[in-house]
């Protein structure tokens, strides 16, 4: 009997994936997101042979942003050359034994598909910190850590090995570092399935640079993602991409300890940066469309959809791009309440808004360029 009862269940698993992808291409060819913004407004800023800036930082003297793309490379963005320059490498570029071998560095170049396939190899960098007392900066690598660069850049120490660890804050006053990992089941390039799955094995983790201490702060979380602290540092609040909203953590206070519902979102949120204007801008990956809250509704076909013998991710993402390049940024009050929208940004995917002198330097996890928004509503 169970050698017919197989080919049943994956034929049954294979039936349910098409009907969502059939009526995924239908949903998503039909639909748009509205607005849009000037040319004079957004400027496209193009990286060479590499895609994705995740996230950004400036400096303690306020240079950059600095970026992270899909080759493992961190790169500084330099106006008075207009260009990008490499500041630093996730992974070390040794050579091998063979002075005609490549070293990993080059290993780590090639097409966008051939550094999708290395990320394992080469790190991708996600969030992005400098501390401002040592003018580190410290990086959430999905693959290799925690890891932490020297001010005049080079090759990055590994502090903590961890499975899909993504974005990090640094408390400016104590010098702790916090920073999520996602997932300890799945890997970045297997983020659709994750939120399929309604995995909850994401964590908040706190680091002491000084003692070495690594502490688990928070368990049990949906896809954690972006994690920014308050102005004095006395909450921090965390995305949870699949459950469309964020938390709030008290560090401090008589609160200390509480965790609280912050804000719900109408997309799957990515990275959360502070204003300097106040509030906290938010980057919407994508929005929450029907049929993805239909899919999740139903913890069965979650679990269906990611064991079928079918690449989830790129399915998603292409269908994605089907209906056009455009993205949603909400700038939150520190109450959680909406300040600002803008939207009909140029490109997809969008990550991060990080806010600095009057610009808004918008990131994405798969455009070959890096958005340069120089309106700011009042």
């Amino acid at each position: 009997m169970k050698t017919h009862a197989e080919p049943h269940v994956m034929t049954a698993a294979v039936v349910v994936t098409m009907t969502v992808a059939v009526v995924l291409v239908a949903y998503l060819c039909g639909s748009s997101l509205k607005g849009g913004v000037d040319d004079d407004e957004y400027e496209a800023i193009p990286i060479e042979n590499a895609v994705g800036p995740e996230s950004f930082a400036f400096d303690p003297r306020g240079g950059g942003p600095y970026t992270g793309v899909s080759d493992g490379r961190i790169i500084k963005w330099d106006p008075t050359l207009n260009r990008w320059l490499n500041f630093a490498l996730t992974s070390s570029p040794t050579r091998g034994k063979d002075d005609d071998e490549k070293s990993e560095s080059e290993e780590c170049g090639g097409s966008i598909e051939e550094q999708k396939k290395k990320e394992h190899i080469c790190g991708r960098p996600l969030g992005l910190c400098f501390s401002n007392h040592t003018g580190e900066l410290y990086v959430a690598d999905a693959y290799k850590g925690l890891l932490v660069v020297g001010p005049h850049g080079g090759t990055a120490s590994s502090l903590i090995p961890s499975t899909f660890t993504n974005s990090l804050d640094i408390d400016q006053t104590t010098g702790l570092v916090y920073f999520t990992t996602s997932s300890s089941i799945y890997q970045r390039r297997n983020y659709i399935s994750l939120i399929l799955s309604k995995d909850r094995t994401g964590r908040l983790m706190k680091y002491d640079p000084q003692s070495k201490e690594l502490t688990l702060v928070l368990n049990n979380l949906a896809f954690a993602n972006g994690v920014a602290l308050s102005k004095d540092g006395d909450y921090i609040l965390i995305v949870e991409t699949t459950n469309c909203r964020v938390l709030k953590y008290w560090l401090s206070t008589p609160k200390a300890g509480t965790l609280e519902h912050f804000a719900d979102l109408p997309g799957f949120p990515d990275n959360i940066k502070r204003s300097p204007r106040g509030g906290f801008w938010v980057g919407i990956h994508s929005r929450r469309q029907r049929l993805i809250q239909w899919i999740l509704s139903y913890d069965w076909i979650g679990k269906v959809l990611v064991k079928v013998p079918l690449d989830i991710t790129r399915i998603y993402s292409y269908l994605a791009k089907l209906k056009g390049s455009s993205g949603i940024v909400i700038r939150l009050s520190e109450q959680g309440d909406v300040l600002e929208v803008v939207e009909g940004l140029v490109g997809n995917s969008i990550s991060e808004v990080e806010e600095k002198d009057g610009v808004l330097w918008v990131g994405s996890i798969d455009t070959p360029f890096a958005g340069k928004y120089k309106r700011i509503v009042k």
